[in-house]
């Protein structure tokens, strides 16, 4: 059997970017993608879509394949030798108009070094303003399934993964609602085929678009006020948080001179920080921050059912 060869894997990648591209437009309604296309000084390059919709304020799908010299900066944190490298991948963030709607953020991507050392990465997880149980579940119902049809132990591994890297050290509580997480995808980890581990990570990635526009077209007609707009833009300052002090993606893309513009795409348009807010007890936004916190099995039926008890 003939090896996948990074050239299909790129070109794949950049057929998701225009394939979800193409089906967010249909759910926005109004918005239109603009491409900016940009080069990496040293190698390589990408193109960054960016919309400003009815439905979805700011919203980022960005495709990039870059190559060159390893900084050795990159070197030593990913505990490798130095040489040349490849990464390329999609990477999603959305953030809405309404407080209604979730943020999502999507990642997949496949890195390769010039001694043969390969791997994939990625993952989904989303960050509703206001957590809505019955929509943590069929996020994450719908993440088992695609993990469960390529490997059974994908699913709580990654789950678990999101868990711990989605996680606001600082302030205790979880981005959002997880998702699922992995890195270092390689057949001497997991004894599939590259192929194979392909394929999963193509199935993540176009199980993106129908996932989210179901949340969309479940939310986006439900009133809001000055309320919901103030706590809006307080965890959107999260985000903000965990994006420039924890992630390793910024870190990764700031450091291999990426291009900053796509790189920070990931930012909402306006947030906001108070000092020491403390929402009102039995409120709404009270209980969302009861259910930031790892561990819980989204996927359980019984949950929405006891959720009251947070």
């Amino acid at each position: 059997m003939k090896e996948l060869q990074k050239e299909a894997i790129i070109e794949a990648l950049r057929a998701l970017q225009q394939d979800i591209c193409r089906k967010l437009e249909a759910a926005d309604g109004e918005g239109q993608f603009r491409e900016d296309r940009w080069e990496r000084p040293g190698g390589g390059g990408g193109f960054a879509r960016v919309i400003e919709g009815r439905h979805i304020e700011k919203g980022g799908v960005n495709f990039s394949a870059v190559h060159g010299v390893m900084p050795e900066k990159i070197s030593k944190v990913l505990q490798l030798e130095p040489g040349d490298f490849l990464a390329t991948g999609v990477s999603i963030v959305l953030h809405p108009k309404s407080p209604k709607v979730p943020i999502i953020h999507m990642n997949v991507r496949y890195f390769e070094m010039g001694s043969g050392q390969w791997w994939f990465g990625g993952g989904i997880d989303l960050t509703p303003h206001y957590v809505v149980p019955e929509d943590a579940r069929y996020f994450h119902q719908q993440l088992k399934a695609v993990c469960d049809a390529h490997h059974p132990g994908f699913y709580p591994e990654f789950k678990k993964w999101a868990d711990d890297y989605f996680y606001l050290k600082h302030r205790r509580e979880t981005r959002g609602i997880g998702g699922i997480f992995f890195d270092r995808l390689n057949t001497d980890s997991r004894g599939m085929s590259k192929a194979a581990l392909f394929d999963y990570v193509l199935a993540v990635g176009n199980t993106f678009a129908p996932t989210y526009i179901h949340l969309l077209e479940q939310h986006k007609n439900e009133a809001y006020g000055e309320r919901e707009l103030q706590w809006q833009g307080l965890r959107r300052g999260r985000y903000v948080e965990f994006n420039l002090v924890w992630d390793k993606g910024t870190k990764f893309g700031l450091d291999t001179d990426g291009r900053t513009e796509s790189i920070l795409m990931s930012l909402p348009p306006i947030a906001r920080w108070e000092y020491d807010h403390q929402p009102e007890e039995g409120s709404e936004e009270a209980r969302t921050l009861g259910y930031l916190r790892k561990d819980i099995d989204w996927t359980d039926v019984r949950f929405a059912d006891e959720s009251s008890s947070f």
